[in-house]
């Protein structure tokens, strides 16, 4: 991977554990969260895209069949995730989608995208997913086995296949019609709008509280979620998905090493052994 790739994914990285670390608990509240995450990245980030070459392409209607699968394909996302932490336990959904969905996205990559990554660029793939399951594993419940089937195994395995399938669409996306990251993402967080205005339904109430009570978050979020997704999309742009896939789950370590040393969570040798992991892949996809 060139080093501005690995740079990108890496800053990816931390915008995106940075605005998990600020919205903290805020982003449980569901509908009314999501929409004020889509109506605030939109407002925040529409008055960048004259200054990073527009739309990126002339031509219309392929940026709007782009923007437009995206965002049902992310809403899709979305929905399964927000099931399956309804179902199942929350660490087994999170460890299971941010295994699976990286996987597929590497095998998909590979099948059809045409990439061929080096041997040790795999290795460092196979590295990188093992340590970031690890750590979502490390607070599973003792009780996820005794239901016969895990719900929460499922359910993380289907928000794993939503992630490999908007990951491998967004990726073709800008590849295919040279479309800007930027404006990318701000079509598809303004087409997200109407479907998170349906699941909002007659919340309004909480819809406004929520913006009384958090409206920093709420701005954080706007500001470092769309960054982190639009670094990601650049990087994809210069280096293969099989790659940068992996490598943006950097942000679950950021996240679980500052569980570790700020909220002092429990099993810190096990967080830690594992961010060791991810370390070593990094190194190895570095090379």
């Amino acid at each position: 991977m060139s080093a501005l790739a690995f740079a990108l994914v890496i800053a990816a990285a931390v915008a995106h554990a940075s605005w998990n670390v600020i919205a903290h608990g805020v982003s449980r509240a569901g509908a009314p969260f999501l929409w004020w995450g889509a109506v605030g990245g939109t407002a925040v980030w529409i008055g960048v895209i004259p200054f990073t070459g527009g739309l990126g392409t002339d031509d219309a209607l392929a940026f709007l069949w782009g923007v437009g699968v995206s965002a049902v394909l992310h809403v899709v996302y979305m929905a399964v995730l927000q099931k399956g932490y309804r179902e199942g336990n929350l660490s087994t959904v999170y460890a299971t989608a941010r295994g699976t969905g990286p996987f597929l996205s590497v095998i998909v990559a590979v099948l059809l995208l045409g990439e061929r990554p080096s041997p040790i660029a795999l290795v460092g793939v196979a590295f990188v997913i093992a340590g970031v399951v690890a750590i979502g594993l490390v607070d599973r419940g003792r009780s996820a086995g005794r239901r016969g089937i895990d719900l929460g195994l499922v359910f993380g395995m289907l928000t794993g296949v939503m992630i490999a399938v908007y990951t491998i669409w967004d990726a073709n996306a800008v590849r295919a019609w040279s479309l800007s990251p930027v404006a990318f993402m701000v079509g598809t967080m303004a087409l997200e709008i109407p479907f998170y205005t349906l699941a909002v339904g007659r919340r309004w109430g909480a819809v406004r509280a929520l913006w009384t009570t958090q409206w920093r978050r709420i701005v954080a979020f706007s500001i470092l979620s769309p960054l982190s997704y639009i670094l990601v999309l650049t990087a994809i742009q210069i280096a293969p998905v099989a790659l940068v896939a992996p490598l943006r789950e950097v942000s679950v370590v950021l996240v679980s090493l500052f569980g570790v040393f700020v909220l002092r969570e429990s099993r810190p040798g096990w967080r830690i052994g594992s961010s060791i992991v991810v370390a070593v892949g990094i190194v190895l996809l570095a090379l």
